[in-house]
């Protein structure tokens, strides 16, 4: 397998692990937040990865639209999770 593959499988592998670490508050909409604030800065770190060793003009695309949309989503789920007393660095440990 490539370098970059192991690479992106590794970052995949360390999200996965974040989110099953991840203590639960009991409050779905707060904890689906947190997880999926995991999983979008993954997404993001893997079209960084794309962008920075990637060769196809479609996939380099792709990356910037996804990192673009993630960074979205990601300020919005921050917006919430400090409105229901879930501040990033609470999540942080």
């Amino acid at each position: 397998m490539p370098a970059g593959g192991m690479d992106m499988k590794a970052m995949m592998k360390e999200s996965s692990d974040k989110m099953a670490s991840m203590s639960m508050t009991g409050k779905p909409d707060v904890d689906f937040a947190m997880m999926m604030r995991v999983h979008h800065q993954g997404a993001i770190e893997m079209a960084q990865m794309e962008l920075k060793d990637g060769k196809e003009p479609q996939m380099k695309k792709m990356a910037r639209d996804i990192i673009a949309a993630q960074k979205k989503e990601i300020a919005q789920i921050d917006k919430f999770l400090a409105k229901h007393g879930q501040p990033m660095e609470k999540m942080s440990k």
